[in-house]
């Protein structure tokens, strides 16, 4: 019997010996996981580093290519476009001005009524307009013809407090965000069409002119008064309320921006200087690159699978359409080399552009004390039903290293442009105070990328020069900014109302 209870004891001790050793194992093997997860993210947050003087580095080459962009064609990776604008919007416009907005699978048409320096913007009404996918491969033709009907149709909708002065042309204000060769403030050739778009007659004809021709055929008795994209209309839209303004800078899906450039200082510019002695530059700043730059091999691989490889290296780094996808790269790298996840990599984890920038916004945002959001996200999008808090908690660290590199490059990108104007420097008695105007879904919402990029403008002006400039959200550019372009290059300026 005894012998027995000894075996018996001896088997015990045996298993809880077994036992132990496996929990310690597991814990062991997750300790390094975390280890190697930790150096995964460590090598990437030094590569991702953004010191004052990288940052000043990048904006000086900003201000190079800015300059070799404004001598000549194709002599930088900035294109520096001439936008004939240049007249802002001052806020004394009145009148009745239509505004249309395409740039997507839906267009916008909207109408203002500006009442002056008194009652700026006194009404105004939109209609988003579905476009049938037929015609986005079909013919020009039909396209157009879709959306003047469509703008027909809204203007015979006018109603009370919509005043249009009898015997003039309704104007408007045409935001088409497709690559276009502007060759004057109201017209400009369609270089190639993007976003699902794809009517080969269009391409090479002035888009104006095609609208144009639609509007005429239905009798629609209406003038394009500017050719313009929403960057340029963000600018206009802050200039409207603010005539400190400087530059504008959409930080959205995409990152663009442009600014306002004294006319003497652009060698490409042929023909008679405007009047107003300033012309508004379209920088296409997304296409910048650098030696300077903090590109990491995520970022080269992002750019070598992208559609557009070499292109958009800037916008690749910054704008709301790749930093999630940044995010889910370093993931994959933690799944397959650490086994972050467990032994079997998340099949959905593989699957380029499941982690929007707006999920990482909400991770990065996540302040409960269990970081449940994070937890919440993981579960909903890639099925990780089980995430430890050691898991939330790099994964909350990856975000703010991709967003806060994001949002201290469009710092120094802002703070190129001050340095291009001359503005860097401070002068005695100068307190005029200095507008950037900004629009976009990543400064207006991710909150903590747009303190980042506000503290990071400042670190690199200095308190002193950083007291004269200020940061505004100026919104609707291609809608609103449109109209107002349409107003500040209305052909009946200078004609008093009868």
């Amino acid at each position: 019997m005894k012998k027995v209870i000894v075996g018996t004891v001896v088997v015990c001790a045996a298993a809880v010996c077994t036992a132990a050793a496996l929990v310690v194992r597991h814990r062991m093997k997750n300790c390094g996981k975390w280890t190697r997860a930790m150096n995964i993210l460590k090598e990437f947050e030094e590569k991702c580093k953004t010191s004052v003087e990288k940052l000043k580095q990048v904006a000086d080459a900003m201000t190079v290519e800015m300059h070799a962009g404004l001598a000549s064609e194709g002599g930088s990776k900035l294109k520096m476009l001439i936008s004939y604008v240049d007249n802002l919007p001052t806020g004394d416009e009145k009148g009745l001005f239509y505004a249309l907005d395409l740039g997507g699978t839906n267009f916008r048409v909207l109408r203002v009524q500006l009442g002056g320096k008194d009652e700026r913007v006194v009404r105004q009404e939109f209609v988003e307009v579905a476009i049938p996918p037929h015609l986005m491969t079909g013919s020009s033709e039909a396209l157009f013809g879709f959306i003047a009907e469509a703008l027909a149709k809204f203007v015979e909708e006018e109603g009370d407090g919509y005043h249009p002065v009898s015997g003039r042309q309704r104007e408007l204000g045409f935001t088409f965000s497709f690559p276009v060769r502007q060759t004057s403030i109201a017209s400009g050739t369609l270089i190639k069409w993007t976003k699902g778009f794809n009517i080969e007659d269009t391409v090479g004809q002035d888009v104006v002119g095609e609208i144009t021709k639609a509007m005429e055929k239905i009798g629609l008795d209406m003038r394009v008064a500017a050719l313009v994209n929403d960057t340029i209309g963000t600018l206009a839209g802050g200039s409207y309320y603010n005539d400190n303004v400087i530059a504008a800078v959409i930080l959205g899906t995409g990152t663009n921006a442009a600014y306002v450039e004294r006319a003497h200082a652009i060698p490409k510019w042929q023909g008679l200087l405007p009047q107003s002695g300033e012309m508004v530059i379209n920088m296409e700043w997304g296409n910048f690159r650098s030696s300077h730059l903090p590109i990491t091999e995520y970022d080269q691989a992002l750019d070598l699978e992208s559609l557009n490889p070499g292109e958009q290296i800037f916008e690749k780094m910054i704008s709301g359409m790749y930093l999630g996808e940044i995010v889910r790269r370093v993931l994959c790298r933690m799944a397959e080399e650490a086994a972050f996840f467990g032994d079997v990599v998340p099949p959905k984890l593989k699957r380029p552009f499941i982690l929007r920038t707006p999920d990482m916004s909400a991770m990065h945002h996540d302040t409960s004390p269990d970081l449940r959001v994070i937890g919440s996200k993981l579960n909903d999008i890639l099925e990780v039903s089980n995430s430890p808090l050691p898991m939330r908690k790099i994964i909350f660290e990856l975000c703010d290293i991709v967003a806060t590199r994001g949002a201290r490059l469009s710092a120094a990108g802002i703070y190129g442009i001050i340095k291009k104007l001359g503005r860097d420097i401070p002068k005695d008695g100068d307190k005029q105070k200095s507008v950037i105007a900004v629009d976009g879904g990543l400064f207006e919402h991710y909150t903590k990328f747009r303190n980042s990029m506000e503290s990071s403008l400042k670190e690199l002006l200095g308190d002193e020069v950083a007291d004269n400039f200020v940061i505004e959200h100026s919104n609707d550019g291609s809608g609103i900014g449109a109209a107002l372009l349409a107003a500040s290059h209305s052909q009946y300026l200078g004609v008093e109302e009868s």
